[in-house]
């Protein structure tokens, strides 16, 4: 543990508010206010609390820091340049097209995990990492989350409050940054620390209520902290925004902005706050504690065994290969949303319960606990629920590629195809969404045989993976040891005379099969074509095969019109000129019905395929 006095602490958080006040004034832009008001925090905590180490940063055993509150980046940089990482001098290029210290936290960063910026996230990310820490790796590293009051308001935070009290986090430390001012006005609560408290204490959390400027208070906190078990410590920092900014402190309408030529005369304040002392520091040396951990080339335990006559949900087969790779590699774990029994994530409890981690219904919790979970490379997740519940976690699933972030989704129960459960329950709008992540990848399964392979192939991939799986039970398309590749589409029925290519996907690739059965005894020849990954596309292979059927496609998905599989293929053949394509999908909100009712009402049965096969000009 640092050995500096308190009068260094406080010299080191004057300085660090100097930093954030020339860099911000440097770039013309940023939240110096918002740095000011937690430079004790960050002192104590970078110079006095925490265990890392500057040749590695982010080393398996040292402890974790998430600043949510991502505006406040110019002074986490700062910490970390008079820590020793990089030159004081570089704070300059903040927000500089050609520098990485960007307006908010990303891990182009080499000291960063997740990024942050868009409120209310942190604290899921640092459950994930605490978590692992916890019962994974059961290490002594702890991890730490600086939450800004405004973004309290986030009901996803206390998604994250909840789980960590549930859970008995004990390693992890949220401290609340109380400086009574949002963005545009001051917060709901401004400084009644005392309802804080109550309600921190209410979701069990051990709830510390402190001077945030007072470095011995910050000290004792994070001591009592230290020493709680059974719960996370929440600390409720009382602090000012702009605080030690003469004219500034506490006074509304300076968020988000640089103090211009006002800088110079605070500057000058901070510095007759100092008392003169040479500070030598060296972070406190970490525990070597973590486990040395092996997440590659994860595989099957055993390949696929369905009979040709076998009828097997994709979601089912989802199950069945979660539980296969969780067998060959015991940092494979699987996060759901209480929908275990219908995703069939519940299936890798029947290789270790320890690999399962329920996050009941908060959706937006759930996917941050996963992001964290896999920070440092510390698992292989897999997040699993309705397709459609995961729109309401999309901000997060979009910082999670923001955060480079190798997490596995899995939405089952999409489509019409559900049936009786209704528009609420039918995912019709995550194709769109996932296609839209930066860097994602997509998969379709359409029988057990690709699902399993799908999740195999997802286990080793990097970035967002989305498997979407089906409920209705489907044929066996594939044979058990058929080879399937990213980026590669199967052709599953093709002659020379085929008239028109279908492209199907789930259980709209079963009635285009169908359809080209009965289009057949009429003497029209189709060819059916599965994509296996809708991201990436294999284009080459679409226009091939549609070059060789009159360049004429039918795309058939259980999904809205909008972001799905049709507006994947019109955009690689609508430059060509050349291909007509014919698009079925659902254009309304369904009604509740049996499956194969709800499919031909919305248009995307066999017969509805038939038809469109047949009035294709």
């Amino acid at each position: 543990m640092s050995t500096l006095s308190v009068k260094e602490l406080q010299n080191l958080a004057h300085k660090l508010r100097i930093h954030s006040i020339e860099s911000t004034n440097a770039s013309k832009s940023g939240h110096p206010t918002s740095c000011a008001s937690i430079a004790e925090i960050m002192s104590v905590l970078f110079f006095h609390e925490m265990h890392y180490s500057l040749s590695k940063p982010i080393h398996e055993s040292s402890d974790r820091f998430v600043l949510s509150k991502g505006h406040a980046a110019p002074i986490l940089y700062a910490a970390w340049a008079e820590a020793g990482l990089f030159p004081t001098s570089d704070l300059l290029n903040l927000r500089k097209i050609d520098s990485d210290l960007e307006g908010h936290p990303t891990p182009r960063l080499s000291f960063i995990d997740v990024g942050t910026g868009s409120l209310g996230q942190g604290l899921s990310v640092g459950c994930g990492m605490a978590y692992v820490g916890k019962y994974f790796d059961k290490a002594s590293y702890r991890v730490y989350v600086l939450v800004g009051d405004g973004e309290s308001a986030e009901g996803s935070i206390w998604e994250a409050l909840n789980f960590a009290s549930y859970y008995q986090l004990d390693n992890l430390v949220v401290i609340f940054d109380v400086n009574r001012l949002g963005q545009s006005d001051p917060t709901s609560l401004g400084h009644d620390m005392e309802k804080y408290k109550n309600r921190l204490d209410a979701f069990g959390a051990n709830a510390l209520v402190i001077d945030g400027h007072d470095i011995n208070e910050i000290i004792k906190a994070f001591d009592t902290a230290k020493k709680t078990k059974g719960k996370p410590t929440a600390i409720v920092a009382k602090t000012y925004k702009g605080k030690c900014f003469v004219g500034i402190e506490d006074q509304v309408n300076w968020h988000g902005k640089p103090l211009g030529d006002k800088a110079p005369e605070v500057i000058k304040h901070l510095n007759s706050l100092m008392v003169p002392c040479d500070i030598k520091f060296t972070p406190a040396s970490i525990t070597l504690d973590a486990p040395n951990v092996d997440i590659s080339n994860i595989k099957l335990s055993a390949p696929p065994s369905y009979g040709k006559t076998d009828q097997i949900a994709t979601r089912f087969a989802y199950g069945t290969a979660l539980s296969k790779i969780a067998a060959n590699n015991s940092r494979v774990i699987a996060l759901d949303g209480d929908t275990k029994n219908s995703t069939y994530s519940e299936k890798i409890k029947t290789v270790n319960k320890s690999q399962y981690i329920e996050c009941f219904i908060a959706e937006q919790n759930l996917v941050g606990v996963a992001m964290g979970a896999t920070c440092r490379n510390r698992t292989v997740a897999f997040v699993s629920t309705f397709a459609t519940f995961f729109t309401r976690a999309f901000d997060q699933i979009r910082m999670g590629a923001i955060s480079q972030s190798n997490v596995n989704f899995v939405g089952s129960h999409c489509g019409v195809s559900i049936g009786e459960d209704g528009p609420s329950q039918m995912g019709l709008e995550d194709l769109a969404l996932f296609r839209t992540i930066p860097g994602s990848t997509v998969f379709y399964p359409s029988d057990a045989v690709s699902c399993e392979r799908a999740v195999e192939l997802a286990a080793n991939t990097k970035g967002i993976c989305y498997i979407r799986t089906s409920r209705p039970n489907t044929a066996i398309i594939y044979e058990n040891n058929h080879v399937f590749k990213i980026g590669q589409a199967e052709v599953i029925l093709s002659s020379a005379s085929d008239k028109v290519l279908i492209i199907g996907a789930g259980v709209t690739l079963h009635e285009a099969i169908k359809a080209a059965s009965t289009l057949g005894k009429s003497g029209i020849s189709c060819r059916i074509m599965d994509l296996f990954t809708i991201k990436p596309l294999d284009a080459a292979s679409i226009i091939k095969n549609a070059n060789e059927c009159q360049n004429k496609i039918i795309v058939v998905e259980d999904h809205y019109y909008e972001g799905g599989i049709g507006e994947a293929v019109n955009s690689v053949v609508a430059p060509l000129g050349t291909i007509k394509v014919k698009h079925l999908a659902v254009g309304e909100v369904p009604r509740s019905g049996p499956p194969t009712v709800l499919l031909n009402k919305y248009g995307i049965s066999s017969e509805n395929i038939v038809e469109a096969v047949k009035n294709f000009a």
